[in-house]
């Protein structure tokens, strides 16, 4: 089945090439186009923590103290421009503004949570993979 899927996946960047779609190049693949802003370092944990419920911006810097502000502020920027969370301002003084998912992030979540279970039971796997191949370097 797996073989399928990547010989579909082959067939379409050849059909893609072929075709000139973007000038034939693959930086303007469709599918590298939409995964790259959710493969990112911190979106996947944004959208975790979004999947749970809506979160205001300090609440999400809070959960995730190693994000910049900078940072946190161009993931959420990121994210919404692709469609996968809305940006709400209240008229709060001073404003206070609030983050969720939308349907299409929510559908997407749906994707992601099948890769976060499996990071969650093959992480030890990964790391001992990791340690046999640094200490053969």
């Amino acid at each position: 089945m797996m073989d399928g899927r990547i010989s579909d996946f082959r067939t379409k960047l050849e059909i893609y090439r072929a075709t000139g779609a973007a000038g034939g190049e693959l930086a303007n693949c469709p599918i590298r186009n939409v995964v790259q802003n959710i493969s990112g370092k911190w979106s996947a944990l944004l959208m975790m923590a979004l999947a749970e419920r809506p979160y205001r911006f300090g609440e999400l810097r809070r959960l995730v103290p190693d994000i910049s502000q900078r940072m946190l502020t161009q993931t959420l920027r990121d994210l919404q421009r692709d469609g996968y969370v809305h940006r709400e301002v209240f008229p709060t003084k001073p404003p206070s503004v609030e983050y969720s998912l939308t349907d299409m992030g929510r559908s997407m979540f749906g994707a992601l949570q099948h890769l976060f279970a499996w990071a969650d039971s093959n992480f030890a796997a990964v790391q001992a993979a990791r340690n046999r191949f640094d200490a053969s370097a």
